[in-house]
């Protein structure tokens, strides 16, 4: 049985509370300087980590400056360049198409709406969502990454596997204006303490609130006194 929404309402404010004073500046972390670039990086970073798009990026953005020299770039010469990306071969092909799509359709701008977004090859749901918090200051919903999506299930703030269903799961729950910092919040915990393997519950600040730690515990004192 889940815990009643109530509850979960009141372990969201909790888990907030905690994480905005573990990680007070904590923000996205990968490098651009408009929303193209904006765009480009988090079309990137699909199952590959911030750290090597922000290294791919760095010669990426130097020479390819407009939404043109994408969609103008050789396939091969485009995968190339991204050739250290995860599915590179892939990517390539949807920067390169929704680059056009820029061009024709969007007068060369980035566009601003989640359905506009979306509508662009290889941008989904979570990607539009970073787009328009960073670079348009809309935030529409919730970014759900790899650690958004293992966190808020620990936490049992939600018991939905789907990203598309852990944002409508968790909107309701994160007062509106937490939204996108939300995001930022678990990643960061993600990264320090609450690993996908072998997570650090000892030196958790959530540790006495979350009952996947106490299940571990649990388990563990159950093996304790069946040895």
């Amino acid at each position: 049985m889940g815990t009643p929404l109530s509850s979960r309402e009141e372990q969201a404010e909790e888990v907030l509370d905690r994480l905005y004073e573990e990680f007070p500046d904590t923000t996205i972390s990968l490098r651009y300087a408009n929303r193209l670039e904006l765009l480009i990086a988090v079309m990137l970073s699909a199952q590959c980590t911030d750290k090597r798009v922000n290294k791919v990026t760095k010669e990426l953005f130097a020479k390819y400056d407009s939404a043109e020299d994408y969609a103008n770039a050789a396939q091969e010469e485009l995968a190339e360049d991204i050739s250290s990306i995860t599915y590179y071969n892939n990517k390539a092909k949807y920067i390169r198409s929704a680059c056009a799509d820029i061009i024709e359709k969007h007068d060369g701008e980035v566009p601003d709406t989640m359905s506009e977004l979306t509508d662009l090859a290889g941008v989904g749901r979570k990607t539009a969502n970073v787009v328009l918090q960073h670079g348009h200051d809309i935030v529409e919903g919730i970014v759900v990454d790899t650690h958004v999506q293992r966190i808020s299930r620990r936490l049992g703030l939600t018991e939905e596997k789907s990203p598309k269903n852990i944002e409508q799961a968790l909107m309701p729950l994160i007062p509106r204006e937490d939204w996108q910092n939300l995001t930022h919040l678990l990643i960061s915990h993600g990264r320090a303490t609450c690993t996908a393997i072998n997570p650090d519950c000892d030196d958790c600040v959530l540790e006495d609130i979350c009952p996947s730690s106490k299940l571990d515990h649990d388990v563990d004192l159950a093996k304790n006194e069946a040895w």
